[in-house]
């Protein structure tokens, strides 16, 4: 069974976050700082597991813990970066606003500025991590080239390719079945292939239905390949 003193308490956490922060819904801005606040009850880093401290209101990896070691960027891999595991480029490179600007003309539209704030689709992770990623889709690496010390990540910068761990693949992949389903963002048949069959292969765990939960709240709705199994736990 959950936690029930951790469920008590994300509660509480979440009554205060929507009172203090509904001025700073659905900004991207504003999702960062209400997850912050939730990630405090569940404080470890996405794709390599480091723990997450907290230090004059900020969040940073404890890298010696994980025993991560930085490829290049000692200073980014040192902070708590809010990944879109559906890249906002992916989000937005169909719309108009981002064919004539970028990023930064989209966050004029009102479509693009709900999908970058989704907080279904923010995870807390190692800035480096965030940034070597970039924009790379997701697959299967072979052999296991780990240049980040123990953290089971890797990426083939000449293919733009990732490889998360196995225990969260399910998690990726249900978060971009729910921006297809939701948004209607495409995908290739084989992501689609891809992510089914990791939906599949790793299911959701409490923990995931825990956060799930208190975001669904936070932010008024669902993710449904998320919430579905959840209820069978």
């Amino acid at each position: 069974m959950p936690d029930m003193n951790v469920i008590i308490q994300s509660y509480i956490l979440l009554f205060l976050i929507i009172l203090a922060n509904l001025a700073c819904a659905q900004s991207f801005y504003g999702s960062k700082k209400k997850l912050s606040k939730i990630y405090a009850n569940f404080p470890e880093t996405f794709y390599c597991s480091c723990p997450i401290y907290f230090k004059k209101g900020k969040l940073f990896p404890d890298l010696k813990t994980c025993n991560y070691e930085f490829r290049k960027q000692r200073k980014r891999a040192s902070r708590i970066e809010w990944e879109h595991v559906v890249p906002a480029s992916h989000l937005g490179k169909k719309l108009p606003c981002w064919k004539n600007g970028g990023r930064k003309n989209c966050r004029k539209d009102s479509f693009f500025k709900k999908m970058e704030a989704d907080m279904h689709n923010l995870v807390p992770s190692v800035g480096e991590i965030n940034g070597d990623r970039s924009n790379y889709q997701f697959g299967v690496i072979p052999g296991e080239d780990r240049i980040y010390g123990y953290c089971d990540f890797e990426i083939d910068f000449k293919e733009r390719l990732a490889e998360p761990k196995a225990s969260i693949r399910g998690n990726i992949a249900r978060r971009y079945l729910y921006f297809a389903q939701i948004y209607s963002i495409p995908l290739t048949a084989n992501e689609k292939k891809l992510f089914n069959k990791w939906n599949e292969i790793d299911p959701v765990d409490k923990k995931e239905c825990q956060i799930h939960s208190i975001v669904a709240i936070a932010q008024g709705n669902e993710n449904p390949f998320v919430m579905v199994p959840c209820k069978n736990l």
